[in-house]
């Protein structure tokens, strides 16, 4: 247990406390303690052998517990008779490839306890924990407050990642429309791969709505009314997010409509330069092609300049030809 354990402690008056090493026994410190004491034990991908202890002492309802352990959840509130029981899904935005990575956190909110656990690497809990401790004015009000500070956080991460992808896609948008074009197929895959990263952004902004909405409302239990302004303010935030996430799936849309537009524009560029230097081969072709036949009566076939009239006539056809195609722009 002690490998899947990140943090354990018992909060009391909003400041952290020292309680027994065992967490059985720290939860019976903080319910003996009463008021707004309370235990916080956050777990990092624990087996289903690790986290039996941790439900059968803390009565988590199985059906959490299973979702708990399997992950690849979707953002979710759940509540149950002894416990309420949240899903979320942090985003972290990978500088180095340009890639957004989503992971899992689980939040089980009852009498006198919070229990984290996190699945992925990103988003780790620890800075939330280091800014609620210092600030015993939030950290009193007990589970509830635990709960909507990594709300907060979640939400607030986010907006960050949706204006680093904003930065991306302007990136992207530049190299689509610039003069030469780019590398199309390069362009279409990067586009592709774009619109993957911000469906996955989506799936973790927007089945996270109907949650936040349910704990901005009253009569969520394990929930103090005294914060539903707070999670009020988290609910604006999200929607913000959603509004960015849904605005930059409408302009990848449209970038990618206009390079296949382009790449159309182009083709039908190339057609028309091509079908203009083989009407251009036609003329000498078909000039050639009737001199070369067989025939003993033929116009001009014994004369001696008949060679330079076949000549200058093939030239003067070409060149014409290439004026009319370079005046009408085909060339």
């Amino acid at each position: 247990m002690r490998a899947v354990i990140v943090d354990c402690a018992i909060y009391r008056d909003g400041h952290r406390s020292k309680g027994p090493s065992d967490f059985s026994d720290a939860l019976d410190a903080a319910r003996a303690s009463g008021g707004d004491a309370f235990l916080w034990i956050g777990l990092h991908e624990p087996t289903e052998s690790e986290f039996d202890h941790v439900s059968d002492e803390f009565g988590l309802h199985p059906l959490a517990v299973e979702d708990a352990l399997k992950a690849h959840q979707r953002p979710k509130l759940e509540v149950y008779d002894d416990s309420l029981f949240m899903v979320l899904k942090p985003v972290v935005y990978e500088p180095d490839s340009d890639t957004v990575s989503t992971g899992e956190l689980m939040v089980f909110v009852g009498d006198s306890f919070v229990v984290t656990v996190r699945h992925g690497e990103g988003a780790p809990l620890g800075a939330v924990r280091q800014r609620l401790e210092a600030d015993p004015e939030v950290l009193k009000h007990g589970p509830t407050s635990v709960l909507y500070a990594i709300s907060d956080a979640v939400v607030d991460h986010y907006i960050e990642v949706a204006a680093e992808l904003q930065v991306d896609l302007e990136e992207l948008e530049t190299e689509v429309f610039q003069p030469a074009g780019g590398d199309s197929k390069n362009t279409a895959s990067r586009i592709y791969t774009f619109k993957r990263q911000v469906m996955e952004f989506r799936r973790a902004t927007g089945p996270l709505a109907a949650p936040m909405s349910r704990l901005a409302g009253a009569g969520v239990p394990f929930v103090s009314e005294h914060a539903q302004p707070f999670f009020r303010d988290v609910n604006d935030h999200l929607a913000r997010a959603t509004e960015q996430v849904e605005g930059l799936d409408r302009l990848l849309s449209d970038i990618l409509s206009a390079h296949l537009a382009q790449m159309g524009v182009r083709q039908n560029d190339d057609m028309r330069k091509i079908s203009s230097w083989a009407a251009m081969a036609a003329v000498p072709t078909m000039v050639a092609g009737v001199y070369g036949m067989n025939f003993d009566h033929m116009p001009e076939l014994r004369w001696e300049f008949g060679y330079l009239m076949v000549i200058v006539v093939m030239a003067v056809a070409c060149s014409g030809l290439y004026r009319l195609f370079k005046r009408r722009g085909w060339l």
